[in-house]
Order: C-alpha cells, then structure tokens, then sequence
C-alpha cells in the first residue's frame, strides 16, 4: 500500500471514531440559538470538539500504549482512578444517549410508543451483541457512516444555495465560550484518551516502520479527520442559523436536524437519514459498553465474569438512563463534564510535549492545580449557589465555566522556570 492510500485510509477510520450519530444533535441547535454569531460559535466548538481529540490521537501516537499510560505521571494511583471515572462516565451518560437519539430521531415521528420500551429492547440488543462478539457491526459500521456523511453533505450544500437569510441575532452572551462547552459534550476528547490508544497500536503499520514514520501518518491522517469533520460540523451550525427562524424556541435538538432534513432532503431522506443514525448509534452503544466491559475484564485478572457483570451493568444503565430526552441526559451530564473534561485536556497537551519539559513533577502540579479551579465550576454546575458565584468573580474566566484555564497555564510556566532554576 503507498503512504497517500494508506493516510486517507487511516484518515478515515479516525474521522470514523470521533463522527458519533449523536454528536449529530448538537451543531444544528448551536447555529439556530448562534444565528449571526454562527462563525464564533463555531470556532470554540472546533476547539474542544475536534481540535484537542485529534490532538489526543496524537499524544497517543507519541505514547505507543494505553489509556492507563495517559495519567500514570501524575501517580499509578490517579490514573486507575481517571480510568475507572471516564469508563463509569461512558457508560452512564454517552452510551444511554444514543438510544434517547434513536428514539427521537428514528422512533418517536413513526410510531406511538413510550421512550423506555425503546431503550429495553435497545440495550437488550445491546447486551446480546457485546456478548455475543462479531463482525457485522464492524462491516455495518463502515457502510453508515459514509452513507451519513453523503446525506449531510446533501443537506449543508442545499442548505449553503438556498434563498434563506440568517435573520435572528445570537441568543448567547459570549458565543465563542458557548461553542467551547458546547464541544465538551461530545465526548470527543475523552474518546481520544479512550479508543485512541487501541486504534493507535491497531493500526496496520508497515514491518519495520520507525517511530517518525508512524506519527507523520498519524499527524497527516488526524489532519483529514480533522477538515471532515470541521466540515461537517460548520456545515450543520450553518444550517441551523439559516433556518433557525422557521423552528420554535424550544425545540428538541432531535426535531431542529429532523425538520431541517425534511426542509433540504424531503419525508424520503429524512427517514432514510433517521434509520442511519438509529443504527449508527447502536454500533457505538456496542463499541462503548464492550470496551468498557473489556477494560473492567482486564483488571480482574482476564476475567469473564467481570466481563458479563459489567456489560450487564452497562445495559441496565443504559435502559434506566437511555429512556429520558436527549435534552436530560445532556443537562445530567454537564457537572460530570465541568469535571472531566478539563483535566483530560491538560493530559492531552501534556502529553504532546517532550519527556524533558513535561515531567511527573509538572504533570503533578498542572493536574491538581486544574482540579482545584475546576472545583467551582463543577459545584455550580449541579446547583446554583451565592456564595461558589463570588468565588468565581475573581478567578479569571471562571464566570465562562473556564476557571481552570489560567491557572493551569501559570502552574506550567512557574514548574518550568522553577526546574530550569534548579538545574
């Protein structure tokens, strides 16, 4: 295979891991509530949302091993306990989702039947699957998603000549901060940190290729994965600001890209887009509780009963969570994000940098420092209090749900000059 195959095809499968069906429900939305401001909203979503998961999959090209070699820096100990809250997070908040979308998207407009009989069967499909290991969801999911990106390209490029004006102004105070938090719920950066070291390694090098070679693929390949999705993803806030007008105020993120479909592609592609996405969803519902249950086997000593139990775990969650709206689940999810989100960010950029400039001590340092400021924001998060908003008055930022950022920046100059100092 010659480098220029082997990179769009490598390009691809990483466009492929990040490119979640739900992910779907978020850029419409964003670009209707945007409106004017639409270019700003979607450049803080370009950053949390693709530029530091590509950023991920190249720390992890530079790591060469696995989600646990992420945070071992910082101490063993931390780092068991990072893994053990991204997986318990997966499985409790992205994985439901995708059944909240399918009914929404798939179920709901066609047939009368309650959102928890929706997600029983689902995740009862779900368990039977992670139980029962093949390769068709694997084949499945190579034909959906550029059947998906086909559709949407349809939907952006109609949407990019029709006569329609962007007429409403922006509803968000501060668009660029929106975009920002917006892309934390993605999950796009805790997927990085998740999948990207088994894609990584998995990845079908060349015998004998050098460690130079192997992350100048991975760094042209996660650039293709990087414009598709920047495309898809302006595309679709693009098309929610233009056609923003013609929805209620209220509407359901599933509803505004269902409506939008129906306004660009008619009844037949929105449907035909509709069972996508529903099945597109369920391979990844399969693809997080089998990972998560794979990683939960590996630490109890290759055990299968660790195995069932966690699956099982996963699916009932799954049911319990995947039957309320898509707009309950994000909300649910916000504190646990304001909590995760920030610190998987700084491993992230950490990891990029050379072994000599960021050492155990800086990772160490960076890392409780950005937990600390994250604090607040993670507390107002889950209810609004007084006396944590006057705390964020003076911490730079943190009024954005940003507070963790400067002084995470400041930790990492003071921890080098203080180590050039004693060296």
């Amino acid at each position: 295979m010659n480098k220029t195959k082997e990179i769009i095809i490598t390009g691809f499968a990483l466009f492929s891991m990040f490119f979640g069906a739900g992910n779907l429900m978020f850029p419409p939305l964003l670009g209707k509530n945007a409106a004017d401001s639409w270019l700003l909203v979607t450049f803080g979503f370009f950053i949390t949302a693709v530029f530091i998961p590509i950023l991920g999959i190249l720390a992890h090209a530079r790591l060469q091993g696995t989600m646990y070699d992420f945070a071992k820096k910082v101490s063993p100990t931390f780092s068991l306990i990072y893994c053990l809250i991204v997986y318990a997070i997966s499985i409790a908040l992205p994985a439901p989702r995708t059944a909240s979308v399918t009914h929404e998207t798939a179920i709901a407009p066609y047939f009368d039947s309650s959102s928890l009989v929706t997600s029983s069967i689902y995740f009862l499909l779900v368990f039977f699957f992670v139980m029962n290991r093949s390769k068709i969801l694997n084949v499945l999911g190579k034909f959906l998603t550029p059947l998906i990106v086909i559709i949407l390209l349809a939907i952006i490029f109609i949407s990019i000549f029709s006569p329609l004006d962007i007429v409403n102004t922006s509803v968000f105070e501060t668009p660029f901060t929106k975009g920002i938090l917006e892309g934390y719920q993605t999950f796009d950066a805790i997927g990085a940190v998740v999948v990207g070291g088994v894609l990584v390694i998995s990845m079908n090098f060349k015998k004998g290729s050098s460690f130079h070679e192997k992350k100048e693929l991975i760094r042209k390949s996660g650039l293709i994965a990087g414009i598709g999705l920047l495309v898809i993803y302006t595309g679709l806030i693009y098309s929610g600001a233009l056609f923003g007008h013609l929805f209620p105020e209220d509407i359901k993120r599933s509803e505004l890209l269902i409506g939008i479909s129906n306004q660009t592609l008619g009844n037949l592609g929105t449907t035909f887009l509709s069972v996508l996405v529903a099945l597109a969803c369920f391979t990844t519902a399969v693809g997080i509780v089998t990972g998560t249950a794979d990683y939960f086997k590996g630490l109890f000593e290759n055990s299968q009963k660790a195995y069932t139990i966690t699956a099982l775990i996963g699916s009932v969650l799954g049911v319990a969570m995947g039957q309320f709206d898509v707009h309950h689940i994000i909300h649910i999810a916000i504190p646990a994000l304001m909590f995760i989100y920030p610190i998987t960010i700084v491993l992230i950029l950490l990891n990029l940098l050379p072994e000599k400039i960021a050492t155990s001590g800086v990772f160490k340092a960076v890392i409780i420092v950005t937990l600390v400021f994250s604090i607040p924001d993670f507390l107002q998060s889950i209810t609004k209090n007084d006396s944590i908003t006057k705390i964020q008055e003076y911490i730079p930022l943190a009024t954005s749900n940003l507070g963790w950022v400067l002084p995470a920046i400041l930790t990492f100059i003071v921890t080098l000059f203080v180590k050039k100092q004693e060296a």
